[in-house]
């Protein structure tokens, strides 16, 4: 049975992707802890990180980073934040946000109904950071 992680990637959920690769995609998370928190998975199904292979884990966080150093460049923040907990959804994914301070790093502060407006915006943000990095061809339209 396919993961809610593999229904927003074939697009049977929606989700607000600032990544498209291959191997990997990056959407926005619907329980953000800050503006523009990113949820990066690999397309492959995997429950725990640790039974991934060295290679998925490897792009998987090779994209991590691409994000989160986007996300310094677009928030104007000293950091990106970054934790793999997998409790939640059982498909591997690796949480990236802009961080200022390690208080940030409680997902008791994950905000519950994010405005829209501002999800879309964040987004964009993260976009255009990416594109302004060279890695358009990975990044969506929308």
């Amino acid at each position: 049975m396919s993961t809610i992680f593999t229904k927003i990637i074939e697009g049977e959920i929606p989700g607000r992707f600032v990544w498209r690769d291959p191997d990997v995609v990056g959407f926005l998370s619907i329980g953000p802890l800050a503006d523009g928190h990113t949820l990066v998975v690999p397309r492959e199904e995997v429950d725990r990180w640790t039974d991934a292979r060295p290679d998925t884990l490897t792009k998987v966080m090779d994209v991590a980073q691409k994000i989160g150093q986007a996300q310094v460049e677009a928030f104007g923040v000293e950091r990106a934040g970054v934790i793999i907990a997998g409790f939640e959804v059982h498909h591997l994914h690796v949480h990236v946000w802009p961080a200022s301070s390690e208080a940030e790093f409680n997902f008791k502060r994950a905000q519950h109904n994010p405005d829209p407006a501002t999800m879309d915006a964040a987004a964009e943000k993260i976009r255009h950071a990416l594109r302004d990095a060279g890695h358009g061809e990975f990044v969506p339209a929308s």
